[in-house]
């Protein structure tokens, strides 16, 4: 009896003792955006885009469907929505008003949803996982992160007149569909105009006549951790308009891993998914 009783308590422990998961399914559209599906207060449907460089809710004025039943206060704020993803309810959820997003969304989910846990993006089973303790990361690499004003930046390496190694942090931005967008100041440092073979510019000018110009080029080399990705295309401004303050991993890169997040947000952990070997994305 008292073998049978231990045997009991062992195995009780060893399911208590497993690690809760719950999954968010999502899809990725043609632009390298993740869609999520979402239903606020029990009443407006919403596809929502993931942008890992916020915490909470948007609606774009570009929006498809209707979101009648989340009111906003003269400061384009609304507090206190209830979020329904699958069988995830987020309670007392802020949503911001007016801000664009990325093609087919009607506004913009953040990280909000996974505060206080452990996540992965999966990039090869269209889903996010949620976790109340670390996953098995056997497999995967480390990476440093720092988390600052929501958003997530790494360091990584760029190659750029076929020699040396020019080290650089970026933040990541799902909501940017390319690959790498370069900040004003990195751009004019390593004079990129001038090194990297420029593939496309288009000029744009405002109402007082400054010009801003958007450039594709393509970069020799580029490294993250330890994997390294040749001919990348990546983007940067030049003209008399200064707007781009830092440096974007976008989309097109982010797909190309598998990403766990530990809960501290000072590690994150990748591993090659199946996009890692896909045609770089073109930017108009």
């Amino acid at each position: 009896m008292l073998k049978r009783t231990v045997f009991f308590i062992l195995l009780s422990s060893g399911f208590f003792g497993m690690k809760a998961q719950q999954t968010i399914p999502f899809r990725i559209t043609k632009h390298n955006n993740i869609i999520v599906k979402t239903l606020v207060n029990k009443k407006d449907s919403l596809d929502l885009m993931f942008q890992i460089a916020m915490k909470d809710y948007s609606l774009s004025p570009e929006r498809k469907r209707k979101a009648d039943h989340i009111i906003f206060n003269k400061e384009e704020l609304s507090d206190h929505n209830t979020v329904e993803i699958g069988k995830i309810t987020q309670k007392n959820a802020r949503f911001f008003d007016n801000q664009l997003t990325g093609h087919e969304a009607d506004g913009k989910i953040g990280t909000g949803i996974f505060e206080g846990k452990a996540f992965k993006i999966d990039y090869d089973n269209n889903q996010f996982m949620i976790y109340d303790a670390m996953p098995d990361v056997s497999g995967y690499q480390p990476i440093g992160i720092i988390l600052d004003h929501d958003g997530f930046y790494l360091a990584a390496d760029n190659v750029i007149d076929g020699k040396q190694q020019q080290e650089a942090y970026f933040v990541l931005q799902s909501g940017f569909s390319g690959a790498i967008l370069y900040s004003n100041k990195f751009a004019e440092e390593k004079h990129l105009d001038k090194i990297l073979k420029i593939t496309g510019e288009k000029t744009l000018k405002n109402s007082e006549g400054k010009t801003l110009t958007t450039k594709q080029a393509v970069l020799p080399y580029f490294k993250l951790g330890e994997n390294v990705f040749k001919d990348v295309t990546v983007g940067f401004f030049s003209g008399e308009l200064k707007t781009q303050n830092v440096s974007y991993l976008g989309a097109d890169m982010l797909r190309r891993f598998i990403w766990i997040f530990d809960t501290d947000r000072k590690t994150a952990y990748i591993r090659p998914s199946k996009y890692f070997s896909e045609p770089y994305y073109k930017m108009n």
